[in-house]
């Protein structure tokens, strides 16, 4: 499993891969009376749109810290386990990290309040539009599916930053 986690982390290609065969699970659910080419060319539409998005944003942040996409992943590994670079230049590089992404999460703080605001509309809006056409069964999976991400989100963000926040004190003490 170990092994998995740490291959999910480094490869873009294994992201790719996973994303890909679940948006087919989810999609061959939701659209069971369609051809199962339908199933795979928006499969590979939807995953190849959200990779894009994942290497834009990690070339963003491994650009702002200065170093590659591997060193990132490598960095963002030590963050989560609390682990302080010893090299001087690596330390300057996950100082710039941190900094980096606290700069990030504090700015969309801002929004989330609006973000939760708009996914709740959205998931009562779908509710609406499911109670007048007859079928509640995908609108209610899509609400849960809403509830528990922003869930999700409201749980990991305060880790996030005091696990951000503790790696900045700790290079700081360095």
């Amino acid at each position: 499993m170990l092994s998995l986690k740490r291959l999910l982390d480094r490869s873009l290609t294994a992201q790719a891969t996973l994303a890909f065969l679940l948006v087919l699970g989810i999609t061959a659910l939701i659209r069971k009376g369609e051809h199962p080419a339908v199933w795979v060319f928006q499969s590979a539409l939807y995953t190849g749109v959200a990779i894009v998005v994942l290497a834009v944003q990690r070339r963003r942040a491994a650009r702002a810290a200065g170093t590659d996409a591997g060193g990132l992943a490598e960095l963002n590994r030590k963050i989560r386990h609390h682990e302080v670079p010893q090299a001087p230049e690596e330390q300057a590089v996950m100082r710039r990290l941190v900094a980096e992404q606290l700069g990030q999460m504090e700015r969309a703080g801002k929004w989330l309040p609006y973000w939760l605001g708009a996914m709740g509309l959205v998931a009562v809006g779908m509710l609406v539009l499911g109670a007048f056409t007859g079928s509640l069964a995908f609108p209610l999976l899509f609400t849960v599916g809403t509830v528990a991400l922003c869930s999700w989100v409201l749980w990991m963000r305060p880790r996030s930053l005091d696990r951000l926040r503790r790696m900045r004190q700790a290079l700081r003490q360095e």
